[in-house]
């Protein structure tokens, strides 16, 4: 019978190397399209990060 509770090494604390680690979870909707077009890229979350960076500090220097 499985483990309930998964896999040991999926238990331990996950590690990056940002220098801030990614706590946060954010959500909102797409068009369809949009959706499609970002999963289709090589690292979706990673993608999506840097978009969302790369407006940030646009915003911040206007």
């Amino acid at each position: 019978m499985p483990n309930p509770k998964g896999k040991p090494e999926n238990l331990k604390p996950y590690e990056t190397d940002r220098d801030e680690p990614l706590t946060a979870n954010l959500s909102f909707r797409v068009s369809e399209a949009m959706k499609e077009a970002v999963k289709s890229k090589d690292d979706p979350p990673e993608f999506c990060r840097r978009a969302i960076q790369e407006a940030l500090d646009k915003d911040k220097s206007s």
